[in-house]
Protein backbone atom coordinates (compact mmCIF):
# COMPACT_ATOMS: atom_id res chain seq x y z
CA UNK A 1 0.00 0.00 0.00
CA UNK A 2 1.46 3.66 -0.93
CA UNK A 3 0.27 6.58 0.20
CA UNK A 4 -2.05 7.10 3.29
CA UNK A 5 -4.58 5.43 4.36
CA UNK A 6 -7.44 4.18 6.59
CA UNK A 7 -6.54 2.37 9.68
CA UNK A 8 -8.78 0.35 12.49
CA UNK A 9 -7.16 0.10 15.72
CA UNK A 10 -9.11 -2.06 18.27
CA UNK A 11 -7.58 -1.35 21.88
CA UNK A 12 -6.53 2.27 22.62
CA UNK A 13 -4.10 0.95 25.71
CA UNK A 14 -0.74 1.59 25.99
CA UNK A 15 0.16 0.08 21.95
CA UNK A 16 -2.83 0.95 20.73
CA UNK A 17 -2.64 4.78 21.98
CA UNK A 18 1.37 4.79 21.26
CA UNK A 19 0.59 3.36 17.55
CA UNK A 20 -2.27 6.12 16.63
CA UNK A 21 -0.04 8.79 17.79
CA UNK A 22 2.45 7.70 15.02
CA UNK A 23 0.18 7.28 12.19
CA UNK A 24 -1.50 10.22 12.72
CA UNK A 25 2.01 11.95 12.72
CA UNK A 26 2.17 10.48 9.21
CA UNK A 27 -0.99 11.74 8.31
CA UNK A 28 -3.13 8.30 8.19
CA UNK A 29 -6.87 8.19 8.54
CA UNK A 30 -7.03 6.55 11.84
CA UNK A 31 -9.89 5.03 13.91
CA UNK A 32 -9.56 3.60 17.54
CA UNK A 33 -12.45 1.68 19.05
CA UNK A 34 -11.82 1.25 22.65
CA UNK A 35 -14.77 -0.41 25.11
CA UNK A 36 -13.31 1.45 28.41
CA UNK A 37 -15.04 4.79 28.98
CA UNK A 38 -12.17 6.59 31.10
CA UNK A 39 -9.48 5.45 28.18
CA UNK A 40 -11.81 6.53 25.08
CA UNK A 41 -12.37 10.20 26.22
CA UNK A 42 -8.49 10.17 26.81
CA UNK A 43 -7.56 8.99 23.86
CA UNK A 44 -10.05 11.11 22.27
CA UNK A 45 -8.90 14.31 24.16
CA UNK A 46 -5.62 14.01 22.33
CA UNK A 47 -7.20 14.86 18.92
CA UNK A 48 -5.55 11.82 17.04
CA UNK A 49 -8.12 9.31 15.96
CA UNK A 50 -11.77 9.19 15.69
CA UNK A 51 -12.76 7.23 18.59
CA UNK A 52 -15.08 5.18 19.38
CA UNK A 53 -16.44 3.75 22.26
CA UNK A 54 -17.58 -0.06 22.09
CA UNK A 55 -16.61 -3.74 21.57
CA UNK A 56 -14.55 -4.04 18.58
CA UNK A 57 -15.76 -7.88 18.57
CA UNK A 58 -19.35 -6.69 17.69
CA UNK A 59 -20.24 -6.67 13.90
CA UNK A 60 -22.20 -3.22 14.31
CA UNK A 61 -18.99 -1.52 16.10
CA UNK A 62 -16.94 -2.58 13.29
CA UNK A 63 -18.67 -1.33 10.78
CA UNK A 64 -19.58 1.72 12.36
CA UNK A 65 -15.48 2.24 12.27
CA UNK A 66 -15.65 2.13 8.75
CA UNK A 67 -15.00 -1.24 8.03
CA UNK A 68 -15.79 -1.10 4.69
CA UNK A 69 -13.71 1.53 3.99
CA UNK A 70 -10.71 0.22 5.78
CA UNK A 71 -7.22 -0.59 4.58
CA UNK A 72 -5.66 -2.33 7.69
CA UNK A 73 -7.72 -3.69 10.79
CA UNK A 74 -4.62 -3.66 13.81
CA UNK A 75 -6.12 -5.11 17.00
CA UNK A 76 -4.06 -4.21 19.60
CA UNK A 77 -5.70 -4.86 23.14
CA UNK A 78 -4.07 -6.43 25.57
CA UNK A 79 -6.00 -9.83 24.82
CA UNK A 80 -4.80 -12.51 22.17
CA UNK A 81 -8.44 -14.02 22.26
CA UNK A 82 -9.89 -10.43 21.69
CA UNK A 83 -7.51 -9.76 19.14
CA UNK A 84 -8.10 -12.84 16.92
CA UNK A 85 -11.63 -12.78 17.61
CA UNK A 86 -11.60 -8.76 15.68
CA UNK A 87 -9.34 -9.97 13.14
CA UNK A 88 -11.36 -13.57 12.00
CA UNK A 89 -14.82 -10.93 11.98
CA UNK A 90 -13.23 -8.47 9.72
CA UNK A 91 -12.09 -11.24 7.76
CA UNK A 92 -15.59 -12.67 7.47
CA UNK A 93 -16.94 -9.16 6.61
CA UNK A 94 -13.98 -7.30 4.65
CA UNK A 95 -11.38 -9.90 3.16
CA UNK A 96 -9.88 -7.64 1.33
CA UNK A 97 -8.82 -6.25 4.82
CA UNK A 98 -5.22 -6.36 5.80
CA UNK A 99 -4.82 -7.49 9.39
CA UNK A 100 -2.64 -7.37 12.12
CA UNK A 101 -2.91 -9.22 15.81
CA UNK A 102 -1.02 -8.38 18.59
CA UNK A 103 -0.07 -11.58 20.74
CA UNK A 104 0.81 -11.62 24.46
CA UNK A 105 3.01 -14.66 24.26
CA UNK A 106 5.77 -15.24 21.69
CA UNK A 107 4.00 -15.89 18.23
CA UNK A 108 4.33 -19.07 16.66
CA UNK A 109 3.17 -20.28 13.11
CA UNK A 110 -0.66 -20.77 14.74
CA UNK A 111 -1.68 -17.27 13.86
CA UNK A 112 -0.72 -17.06 9.77
CA UNK A 113 -4.46 -18.96 8.56
CA UNK A 114 -6.36 -16.50 10.18
CA UNK A 115 -4.09 -12.90 10.17
CA UNK A 116 -1.99 -10.63 8.08
CA UNK A 117 0.69 -9.91 10.25
CA UNK A 118 1.44 -10.93 13.65
CA UNK A 119 3.28 -9.16 16.44
CA UNK A 120 5.03 -9.57 19.93
CA UNK A 121 5.43 -5.96 21.43
CA UNK A 122 6.20 -6.66 24.93
CA UNK A 123 9.92 -7.74 23.12
CA UNK A 124 9.10 -5.26 19.76
CA UNK A 125 7.54 -1.83 21.02
CA UNK A 126 4.93 -0.27 19.28
CA UNK A 127 6.94 0.59 16.76
CA UNK A 128 6.97 -3.15 15.74
CA UNK A 129 2.96 -2.34 14.91
CA UNK A 130 3.52 0.51 12.90
CA UNK A 131 5.76 -1.56 10.71
CA UNK A 132 3.51 -4.25 10.17
CA UNK A 133 0.20 -1.82 9.61
CA UNK A 134 2.78 0.47 7.39
CA UNK A 135 4.78 -1.98 5.15
CA UNK A 136 6.44 0.55 2.67
CA UNK A 137 7.90 2.40 5.93
CA UNK A 138 10.42 0.58 8.24
CA UNK A 139 10.89 2.35 11.67
CA UNK A 140 13.90 1.15 13.49
CA UNK A 141 13.36 0.29 16.87
CA UNK A 142 14.98 1.70 20.12
CA UNK A 143 17.29 4.28 18.22
CA UNK A 144 16.89 7.48 20.76
CA UNK A 145 13.78 9.42 21.91
CA UNK A 146 11.22 10.82 19.98
CA UNK A 147 13.32 10.96 17.00
CA UNK A 148 12.16 8.21 14.31
CA UNK A 149 15.11 6.61 11.69
CA UNK A 150 13.31 5.41 8.93
CA UNK A 151 14.15 3.15 5.85
CA UNK A 152 11.66 4.90 2.88
CA UNK A 153 11.65 3.52 -0.62
CA UNK A 154 11.88 6.15 -3.14
CA UNK A 155 8.76 5.55 -5.18
CA UNK A 156 9.30 5.82 -9.41
CA UNK A 157 7.28 8.96 -10.01
CA UNK A 158 8.53 10.60 -5.61
CA UNK A 159 9.44 14.04 -5.90
CA UNK A 160 12.93 12.92 -4.69
CA UNK A 161 13.30 10.51 -7.61
CA UNK A 162 16.36 10.73 -9.40
CA UNK A 163 17.43 14.19 -8.09
CA UNK A 164 20.79 14.88 -5.95
CA UNK A 165 20.68 16.04 -2.13
CA UNK A 166 21.96 19.08 -3.32
CA UNK A 167 18.72 19.41 -5.26
CA UNK A 168 15.87 18.38 -2.95
CA UNK A 169 14.47 20.61 -0.14
CA UNK A 170 13.83 18.55 2.85
CA UNK A 171 12.15 19.79 5.57
CA UNK A 172 13.69 21.27 8.99
CA UNK A 173 14.16 18.38 11.19
CA UNK A 174 15.11 15.86 8.64
CA UNK A 175 18.42 14.53 7.48
CA UNK A 176 19.19 11.57 4.71
CA UNK A 177 21.61 9.40 6.03
CA UNK A 178 22.63 6.93 4.29
CA UNK A 179 21.55 4.48 1.70
CA UNK A 180 19.76 1.24 3.43
CA UNK A 181 23.05 -0.94 3.18
CA UNK A 182 24.21 1.69 5.33
CA UNK A 183 27.28 1.26 3.17
CA UNK A 184 28.07 5.63 3.12
CA UNK A 185 27.27 8.71 4.60
CA UNK A 186 24.74 10.68 2.48
CA UNK A 187 25.91 14.11 0.32
CA UNK A 188 25.17 16.58 -1.12
CA UNK A 189 25.88 14.98 -4.64
CA UNK A 190 23.83 11.82 -3.74
CA UNK A 191 21.28 10.46 -5.67
CA UNK A 192 17.59 9.06 -4.63
CA UNK A 193 17.46 6.69 -7.25
CA UNK A 194 13.59 5.40 -7.67
CA UNK A 195 14.00 1.38 -5.96
CA UNK A 196 15.84 1.94 -3.84
CA UNK A 197 15.86 2.75 0.35
CA UNK A 198 17.40 5.11 2.34
CA UNK A 199 17.80 5.63 6.15
CA UNK A 200 16.22 9.00 7.38
CA UNK A 201 16.58 10.82 10.62
CA UNK A 202 12.73 12.49 11.15
CA UNK A 203 11.29 14.52 14.05
CA UNK A 204 7.54 13.49 14.35
CA UNK A 205 6.36 17.06 13.25
CA UNK A 206 7.81 16.27 9.87
CA UNK A 207 6.85 12.81 8.94
CA UNK A 208 4.28 13.32 6.88
CA UNK A 209 6.36 15.72 4.80
CA UNK A 210 8.91 14.01 4.33
CA UNK A 211 6.84 10.68 3.70
CA UNK A 212 5.39 12.60 0.61
CA UNK A 213 8.61 13.59 -0.68
CA UNK A 214 9.41 9.54 -1.51
CA UNK A 215 6.31 8.85 -1.95
CA UNK A 216 4.56 11.35 -5.19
Amino acid sequence: MDGNFRIVIAGGGRVGKRVAHILDDRGHDVTVIERDPEQAATLSGDYVATVIEGDATRPGVLEQAGLERADVVAALTSQSGTNLAVCLLTRELAPDTQTVVRTEDEPGTEFDRFVDEVIFPERAGARAAVNAIEPDVNTLEDVTGTLDILELHVAEHAPVADRSLEEVSLPRGSLIVSDAAGDTLAGPDTVLHPGESYLVAVEPSVVDEVLNLFRG
